[in-house]
């Protein structure tokens, strides 16, 4: 696997904003979801996750940069022990073995010329050539998929999520969130020698029928009747959080957008956006009153709405 700073095309010393964009960028490109029937884009969108989930961990980055783990978050062995055929800097035979159960490992070492287990038993405290290896795995991450209704995203409430190992839990929605972001909960993923790893819950948005989202803004098209428009009315009106009065303005037309506070997504720094209500008017179909309304109010008056277009 690629250096993570590759896969996500950043600089080694890019901050965590500049991480964060680029996973975003490429995991939308390369999601499963839009690229169907192509074997490559998926494995790319799991590079791309695999180092994301490194590089945005600051402990896990650190590490990474100062070679003491690998682009999958494995440890490296000690430094010189990189040939495990026994061809290493710092000795001539023996070689690293594990104990066949996936669990610790057992270096061994012989040879001549130097004491290299009483070098060994120094840093390791047990004076023999044979010695338990400090580092031990823990057990590997899971990843689930959290469908998340757009109401419950946009207004943040709490997800039940059953889990693999029989555990279900309240799921906290991060603000900020997206479709592709993921929330690490610690200890919930497969068991290992050194600890169970964790579950990787990747949160997706569902697409409602009514609202869209724009950046953390909800919007939507509100239909109203001629006579509202006109004489202006309070009117009910949807929101992630339930309906809400809104007052329409007299007079007014078809594409004028009002705004309804803090009915949007909560933004990643505090706050939260706002709601977008794009006014259309409804006019009922062979309506005969309305038509000879409409056919009375032409005579009395010579309005051109298009005059500002030059027709």
């Amino acid at each position: 696997m690629a250096d993570p700073y590759k896969n996500l095309n950043v600089a080694r010393d890019a901050d965590a904003a500049t991480i964060k964009k680029a996973y975003r960028r490429l995991a939308k490109e390369f999601h499963p979801d839009r690229n169907a029937g192509k074997p490559d884009a998926a494995q790319r969108f799991s590079e791309i996750s695999t180092a994301y989930e490194l590089l945005s961990d600051p402990d896990k980055r650190a590490s990474y940069d100062r070679g003491e783990i690998d682009e999958n978050g494995h440890p490296r062995a000690p430094y010189g022990f990189s040939d495990f055929d026994g061809a290493g800097p710092f000795y001539r035979s023996g070689g690293f073995r594990t104990d066949g159960q996936g669990g610790s490992s057992t270096f061994e070492f012989s040879g001549d010329g130097a004491d290299f287990a009483s070098i060994f038993g120094e840093m390791f405290g047990d004076g023999q050539g044979r010695r338990r290896s400090p580092f031990r795995q823990r057990g590997a991450d899971v990843a689930y998929r959290l469908p998340v209704s757009f109401e419950d995203a946009a207004a943040l409430r709490p997800q039940p999520v059953d889990l693999g190992d029989g555990r279900s839990i309240e799921l906290k929605l991060p603000a900020g969130f997206e479709t592709g972001s993921k929330v690490r909960v610690r200890g919930h993923g497969e068991a290992g020698p050194d600890g169970s790893g964790d579950a990787i819950v990747i949160l997706e948005i569902q697409p409602h029928r009514f609202f869209t989202r724009v950046g953390d803004d909800v919007h939507l098209e509100l239909p109203v009747r001629w006579d509202e428009a006109v004489l202006g009315a309070k009117v009910r009106v949807p929101t992630p959080d339930g309906p809400v009065l809104l007052t329409i303005p007299r007079g007014s037309t078809s594409g004028r957008t009002l705004r309804v506070r803090g009915k949007g997504f909560h933004h990643e720094g505090g706050g939260r956006g706002n709601e977008l209500v794009r006014l259309l008017i409804d006019l009922p179909a062979n309506d005969p009153q309305l038509e000879e309304l409409a056919k009375t109010w032409s005579k009395e008056h010579n309005h051109n709405p298009r005059a500002a277009l030059g027709v």
